[in-house]
């Protein structure tokens, strides 16, 4: 059986779609960080029959609302002396900036270098956004 300790202080991100937990750790960039991290995959799971899970060992900002466009089913632990002081639950976004990039091959932000596109919430059971640029449907 894997073992793993539990944090002191930090953040648990828990109920991950399986599969999932791996583009959270890199969106997240914590394969550069410098303090311990870890991520448990398919994890059985009792709500969810299998589960990704991340364990982070310090505090670090998250952006909920790309957390919320992967996997809006997931919950946010934070952690401080042991103890959960805060359960954070996801939801789908209504808008996401900074962190998406358009598919249009014709869309300027493909041409130039734009950083900060807005994707506004378009179809919430298909889970698509659209461009602010140039209208484009980007699925999720």
């Amino acid at each position: 059986m894997l073992k793993v300790e539990s944090l002191k202080r930090g953040i648990v991100i828990d109920h991950i779609k399986a599969g999932c937990g791996y583009k959270i750790f890199k969106e997240l960039k914590l394969h550069k960080v410098d303090f311990p991290v870890v991520l448990m995959k398919n994890i059985s799971s009792k709500k969810l029959g299998r589960k990704d899970l991340i364990k982070i060992d310090n505090k670090i900002d998250i952006d909920l609302n790309v957390l919320g466009a992967i996997d809006p089913n997931m919950t946010i632990n934070l952690i401080e002396d042991s103890k959960i002081i805060d359960k954070l639950n996801l939801s789908l976004p209504k808008v996401i900036e900074g962190s998406m990039k358009c598919k249009n091959p014709r869309c300027i932000t493909t041409i130039e270098n734009v950083d900060d596109i807005k994707f506004t919430l378009f179809n919430e059971e298909n889970r698509e956004y659209k461009c602010e640029y140039c209208d484009s449907l980007v699925s999720i």
